[in-house]
């Protein structure tokens, strides 16, 4: 079934409990025919619920459960149902086993080439020529003493089988915990996903995984659905199924037209409850995950057979129900489908660049080695020697072409930084689980390094900035403005009433205000923080909303219009008992005040409200409570006839000649840590923006509050619309030098869109007016807010407050909605970037030094000086163990105190430079030094030109020993990356380089000692120990002079590891899928790329001319009536959903104000940038890349 381990639930695969009559259980419904009831839609689902059942209600009693009070908590009854209809767990894909990930790291070529000379070595070892003729053959060690040696000849073939055995071994180990370690993450987020169901009559929030068959769930506004459904109350309610069926258009949600809710879908409007009828398996998504061959359930043991063709077609596309490894599947799934999101993070792109780089380098040294070792060799014996090639021999000349050929591999294994993914593996994979700790759940490994980089923030208001705990504190109503709640006496009793009901029915039934958890603390504010305040404010005047609600329950409202971005208000219609109608409306005070035409005053008559009544109120109300940074809110209400039936759908005429009851202003404090966090992030060289919904003085009192903006500054607070008119030319097209005009001192955005954040985000990124590419973070909880966080470079969603879709889009989820967080990322992104850099400084120096040493030795002594093994001990100790040491250092406060290295940075600075190659002098300094004379200086024989086989001596073992205690302290030295002089600082802090070190220290002791013949090792006394020693610790003494030398005068330095050019970028957006860029592969996709590019510009010339010729035929349609990008494209892949389609944005309905029509209405979200770029980087052929299901704007990167 695969592996659980991580999941808390099991999985039943078959169905037990059916009854001989086939109805399960005692339910009078068995699973098929739920399962074929989901499969319907609209009026046919509608049919085969009244054929089958009469209608929802007896569909619920079948199932035994209450439409108003939900299933009752007896866990014998959820036990049963889980038996009966599953569980709502998708069984996760097998992880791949050790042994398959040992398998996996045998395919290293390097390895692989080293096993084949291993075992050729080891084959020939065990020849021996016929007696007599072994001096014939050359200079081959012999003689009584050595008879012993001369047979462990295999020994060396054995222990390069070995070390090779052991880098398996690690490297599949740490595949293996990589795995471990992302399933671990999968599941804690899928543990935090919770739903909201009615048990026992109260609402509950329970874990995603123990939703059952039969539960009344509640649905809300941004949910992303985890079961199929039936709707059985409410609101307005609008799904994007594009998901399953990849239709980009709302479908709109209702009792009576199309009840079928489906799992994986996402909710983008209004509200209400669904009974629960598919789980798991058997729901939509479960089926097409079992399609996928994710859930691992045998054909013939599905309960749905019948899948729809159409599903199996979309199969590709489904944004899956989390299944319990998730992961893996989800991330390949959403790679395949979806225009890739992102450019291969910075930090991989220069990684692979080096790699690359560094692999050539080491192959061309590799080579040449082995050449001129065989040459020497065949010159010295047949030339100088004038040796005849004997038969016999043979097996012996080919033992030593095999030895220089093990030699050579060697020296290529040693310079090919096979550690470097793995560095990164496991600096990322620390850096993520120490961030859970610091609130920040990490979903896109990338992100984490990303973050490092970033230049600038757009951040939400509403808490994230603030506490997102709202309080009620200014009201004014009966002409007279309250400074503090006021008390129940000083307000008129009908208004009292009007109000009270006007907010109790007029806000979602989920918000409620609870008792406080603990004694004298605050009430516990439940739903929408806003809608809280509210009601706070019914109980300050010791009204009772609840009263209200029990009087009028959610069934008895007549229509809803629930708050989108766009309506920016909330509007609910009673029928009151006489017939007639009356609409409560709630929204932003200035859009509402303009529909107000009446208000009530002070003894309950409502008198007119004219335009210059209006301005006063702004001025004397609305602006000195923004001023304070406060939210307002207007409340009105309607009365409406019941003869004329009013037009419901005409939502314009029915929100208007509105009585305004009150305007509130609500307060959201500042927290407390945000002022001095962004203090850091400016220091740190990160510009913080603040895009919010709210009113312009409100967002700039507490932008200033925060810090983002201080008085005598340079920059630019403006409102949405304002923002548009100026990013918009005459034809209403956005243009990108316009937005380069205005991003760079922009720092407050209010009243925005999120089509408006949508442009600043792709602006900021699309910008080349700066030196370096901005790299951007954005915030964001709403469901609209997913296209920005998409777009971003890293998506922040809020954990508490954010609603499913948001999280989906997300790079990193705030599990304390902070922004102080955000500056711990950064702080964790520029560690990771410096922890690869240190180990890059270290790892450079082994390399240089042993490609270096092997090669001179090689052709000066006819044999390295380090042997194959010692090769692989440093190698293991340099790539893996190095990784582990310097990849786990702790970030700093003083990561934050220098500004972001920027995409083009090099990965190698020139202060790097310096270190790598001022101790790659030291090293060969001393190294040759011994090499050459170090038989004079310890008075011991020579290891130069050591016949085949001969016994280790301890002249080389000096060399080995030395080289690899320098390599141990200037791992110490290589913790300091910017010329600082304390390497020692703070390294106590982590523990794992300090036991990492010790660890090596340790080991190199015993191979040396007793390591003997298998790692050619003599052992060695006191005093040539602290000799090594002494010499090891030269490193750190010479670590010192080198920082005292100052970089900029070292001019001849280059710098190294820069990142990809712009158009190897474009490569890799579309080789976003594959895990490592193959450059071969690279240099042929770019010929496609390239073929691609002109494809698509002649496509998109057709189109225009297409455009043109249409418009020119059907009498030139004017831009005006395009409220929808509909008009504008019909293809699928660039589609932009605008979620109401006809409804002129409420700034602009007041005809004063700006003429409906006007042409940079920014109902538009309809961005033709025809810039070039646009065009080439971003339009895919065809009808091969899906839009990517989760973004309810698709990409709004597309061009005419």
């Amino acid at each position: 079934m695969g592996d659980l381990g991580n999941s808390t639930v099991d999985f039943h695969p078959k169905k037990p409990g059916m009854d001989k009559e086939g109805h399960e259980g005692d339910f009078g419904v068995t699973v098929e025919e739920l399962c074929s009831l989901m499969e319907l839609r609209g009026a046919e689902a509608l049919q085969k619920i009244q054929e089958n059942y009469t209608d929802t209600e007896t569909l619920c009693h079948r199932l035994k459960t209450s439409p108003a009070d939900g299933l009752s908590d007896n866990p014998a009854d959820l036990e049963k149902r889980r038996q009966v209809f599953g569980m709502n767990f998708i069984p996760p894909k097998k992880p791949k086993t050790f042994l398959q990930l040992v398998w996996e790291a045998l395919q290293d070529v390097t390895l692989i080439i080293l096993e084949i000379a291993a075992i050729i070595s080891l084959g020939l070892s065990f020849y021996q020529p016929p007696g007599g003729e072994i001096e014939a053959c050359g200079n081959v060690s012999s003689g009584a003493e050595d008879e012993g040696e001369a047979e462990a000849g295999w020994i060396e073939g054995a222990a390069i089988l070995l070390s090779v055995f052991c880098v398996v071994l690690v490297t599949a180990f740490n595949d293996w915990s990589k795995e471990k370690q992302f399933r671990g993450l999968q599941s804690r987020i899928e543990q935090e996903q919770r739903f909201a169901v009615v048990r026992n009559g109260t609402v509950i929030q329970i874990p995603v995984a123990e939703m059952v068959v039969g539960d009344i769930a509640q649905i809300k506004y941004g949910d992303l659905l985890p079961a199929d459904g039936v709707l059985i109350q409410g609101n307005d309610l609008k799904i994007d199924e594009s998901s399953l069926t990849g239709e980009s258009d709302h479908v709109s949600k209702s009792i009576d037209k199309d009840p079928m809710l489906l799992s994986g879908t996402h909710v983008m409007e209004g509200s209400g409850k669904m009974l629960v009828t598919a789980v798991g398996v058997n729901s939509q998504t479960g089926i097409i995950f079992t399609l996928l061959g994710a859930g691992e359930v045998e054909e013939e043991k599905k309960d749905c057979k019948k899948a729809k063709k159409q599903d199996e077609a979309v199969a590709m596309e489904m944004q899956p129900l989390k299944s319990a490894e998730g992961g893996e599947v989800e991330e390949k799934e959403k790679k395949k489908t979806s225009v890739p999101k992102k450019e291969k993070s910075v930090l991989q792109g220069k990684l692979t660049k080096l790699a690359v780089q560094i692999g050539k380098a080491g192959l061309v040294m590799s080579a040449i080695t082995v050449i001129i070792l065989m040459l020497y060799f065949v010159i010295e014996t047949f030339v100088i020697q004038g040796r005849v090639w004997l038969t016999e021999c043979t097996p012996i000349y080919v033992q030593y072409f095999v030895k220089f050929f093990i030699i050579g591999v060697t020296v290529l294994v040693v310079a090919v930084p096979e550690g470097l993914p793995l560095a990164v593996t496991i600096s990322l994979a620390y850096s993520v689980k120490k961030m859970m700790k610091d609130n920040n759940l990490v979903r896109h490994l990338d992100a984490c390094e990303t973050m490092g980089n970033a230049t600038a923030i757009c951040s939400d208001k509403t808490g994230t900035l603030t506490t997102n705990r709202m309080t009620v504190v200014q009201i004014y109503v009966g002409d007279q403005l309250f400074p503090d709640i006021p008390r129940p006496d000083q307000i008129n009793p009908k208004t009292l009433e009007l109000m009270t009901s006007a907010i109790a029915v007029n806000c979602a039934y989920t918000s409620k205000i609870m008792a406080a958890d603990k004694e004298g603390g605050l009430p516990k504010q439940v739903g929408n923080k806003t809608e809280c305040a509210l009601l706070g404010l019914v109980l300050g005047l010791k009204q009772d909303y609840q009263a209200v609600r029990e009087q009028i329950p959610e069934e008895k409202l007549y229509k809803v219009y629930t708050f989108n971005s766009v309506r920016k208000s909330m509007s609910t219609v009673l029928q009151m008992p006489d017939g007639s109608f009356r609409l409560y409306s709630k929204g932003a005070s200035e859009i509402l005040l303009r529909k107000c035409s009446f208000i009530l005053g002070r003894d309950d008559e409502a008198r007119a409200f004219r335009a210059r009544d209006k301005d006063e109120m702004v001025k004397k109300v609305i602006e000195p409570m923004a001023c304070d940074g406060l939210r307002t809110i207007c409340i009105a209400y309607r009365e409406l006839p019941a003869d004329p039936m009013p037009d419901w759908e005409n939502e314009t005429d029915i929100v208007s000649n509105l009585t305004c009851i009150t305007v509130v202003g609500i307060e959201d404090p500042v927290r407390p840590e945000v002022p001095e966090a962004i203090r850091k992030c400016q220091r740190a060289g990160i510009t913080v923006r603040m895009v919010t919904g709210d009113n312009i003085n409100t967002a700039r009192a507490i932008a200033a509050k925060c810090g983002i903006i201080h008085p005598g500054d340079d920059f630019l607070c403006i409102e949405g619309k304002e923002f548009n008119r100026r990013i918009r030319n005459e034809k209403g097209e956005i243009e990108q030098e316009r937005i380069d005009k205005i991003w760079p001192k922009l720092r407050v955005l209010a009243r925005s869109s999120p089509t408006d954040k949508h442009t600043l985000v792709k602006g900021i990124i699309d910008s080349t007016t700066a030196e370096q590419r901005q790299v951007v973070a954005v915030t964001g909880d709403g469901t609209n807010d997913g296209p920005a966080l998409k777009k971003a470079d890293v998506g922040f969603a809020m954990g508490i407050a954010g609603t499913d879709v948001a999280k989906e889009a997300s790079d990193i989820i705030l599990t304390d909605d902070n922004f102080s967080s955000i500056v711990k990322a950064v702080m964790w992104g520029r560690n990771v970037y410096d922890s690869i850099s240190k180990f890059l400084q270290f790892q450079l120096t082994v390399n240089v030094v042993a490609v270096i040493v092997a090669f001179t030795g090689a052709c000066i002594t006819q044999d390295s000086p380090l042997k194959a093994v010692q090769m692989l001990w440093v190698n293991l100790i340099m790539d893996t163990l190095a990784s582990l040491a310097l990849a786990t250092e702790p970030p700093n406060e003083a990561l934050l105190l220098r500004k972001p290295y920027g995409r083009n940075n090099p990965l190698i600075s020139r202060t790097m430079m310096k270190n790598i190659l001022g101790h790659a002098v030291y090293q060969l300094t001393i190294i040759f030094t011994l090499l050459f004379v170090g038989e004079k200086i310890f008075d011991i024989d020579s290891g130069r030109n050591a016949p085949l086989h001969a016994p280790p001596s301890e002249h080389y073992t000096i060399i080995f020993n030395t080289f690899v205690l320098m390599q141990l302290f200037n791992e110490i030295n290589a913790r300091k990356i910017h010329g600082e002089r304390n390497v020692f600082d703070g390294i106590f802090s982590n523990p794992i380089f300090c036991s990492i070190v010790l660890g090596t220290f340790a080991i190199q002791i015993v191979i040396v000692q007793f390591g003997g013949k298998p790692f050619s090792c003599s052992p060695l006394n006191a005093e040539q120990w602290l000799w090594c020693l002494f010499v090891g610790m030269g490193e750190l003494i010479w670590g010192q002079v080198i920082s005292s030398v100052p970089t900029h005068q070292l001019k001849c330095l280059r710098e190294a590891g820069h990142g990809p050019a712009p158009d190897e970028i474009m490569d890799e957006d579309l080789a976003d899928d594959e895990d490592e860029i193959d450059h071969a592969e690279r240099e042929l996709r770019r010929g496609q790329i390239l073929w691609f590019r002109g494809l698509n510009r002649i496509q998109t010339q057709i189109r225009v001319v297409k455009a043109f010729r249409s418009s020119l035929y059907d009498g030139i349609e004017r831009p005006e009536s395009r409220n929808s990008i509909h008009d504008f494209q019909a293809h699928p892949e660039f589609i932009i959903t605008d979620s109401v389609h006809n409804i002129p944005l409420i700034d602009e309905t007041d005809v004063d104000d700006e003429s409906e029509h006007s042409n940079h209405n920014h109902s538009l979200p309809v961005t033709l940038n025809c810039n070039n770029n646009a065009v080439e980087s971003r339009v895919y052929l065809g009808s091969s890349v899906s839009p990517c299901p989760a973004s309810p704007l698709h990409s709004l990167e597309t061009c005419l």
